[in-house]
């Protein structure tokens, strides 16, 4: 394993006792008690970055969702969750008493409206299960945001990463957003290595190469840590 740096750099100093919330992983939306909606996230990278934070000296609370994974540091709060709107509880409550919010989870868009309390069965030729829109965490954490307060999404893409990226870093006033495609290889789910782009609020992008995860999550706290020495 790849072990983040024992001291934080300068710049890194500036998280010291900061409160930093972290969202991490998928978010499984039931269809009956065996099946569910989901997605092949991991939750590494929002793990390696409460990893790091806590090596910085940050005060971290890790939401995270349904992963096989454990982070290897303890934060202040560790919260599991399953759910969009267990993930959206819990962010609300504590957004309001952190520095710094990033966004990592990957949480699912739609949910099934009427899931069913006992297991479906397999008989009929077609299953069709209406949907709907899950709370979005991003957009509602951006209208809380006070000044002082930052706020870090992330945006896993297919094509058009830029300007998807950019679209979402406005519409949900983010700080920055941190793009990473699945037509890169070693990047995106499942992986332990990632490669991305920082793009801030005035559209400026950082693109690194490839690198393991942890090394990643120490690229994305120096950026944090040079704007809070703006």
């Amino acid at each position: 394993m790849v072990k983040i740096q024992p001291e934080p750099n300068n710049a890194l100093l500036q998280l010291k006792g900061k409160k930093v919330l972290i969202t991490a992983g998928p978010t499984y939306e039931p269809i009956d008690p065996v099946r569910f909606i989901g997605n092949h996230s991991s939750g590494k990278m929002g793990f390696a970055l409460s990893d790091a934070f806590l090596r910085a000296g940050a005060n971290v609370w890790l939401i995270a969702g349904p992963t096989q994974i454990n982070p290897e540091f303890i934060p202040e709060r560790f919260i599991r969750v399953t759910t969009a709107k267990e993930m959206y509880q819990e962010s609300i409550q504590l957004f309001p008493h952190c520095d710094i919010a990033i966004l990592a989870a990957a949480v699912a868009d739609y949910r099934p409206v009427r899931p069913e309390s006992k297991k479906i069965r397999s008989a009929a030729p077609e299953l069709v299960i209406k949907l709907e829109k899950t709370e979005d965490i991003a957009e509602a954490l951006g209208k809380l945001k006070n000044e002082g307060q930052i706020i870090v999404g992330f945006a896993l893409e297919t094509h058009n990463e830029k300007e998807h990226a950019k679209e979402k870093l406005r519409k949900k006033n983010f700080d920055f957003i941190v793009l990473n495609s699945l037509r890169d290889p070693g990047s995106g789910f499942g992986h332990d290595t990632n490669l991305i782009t920082i793009i801030d609020a005035d559209f400026n992008t950082l693109t690194y190469k490839l690198k393991h995860k942890l090394d990643v999550a120490l690229d994305i706290l120096d950026v944090i840590a040079k704007k809070l020495q703006d």
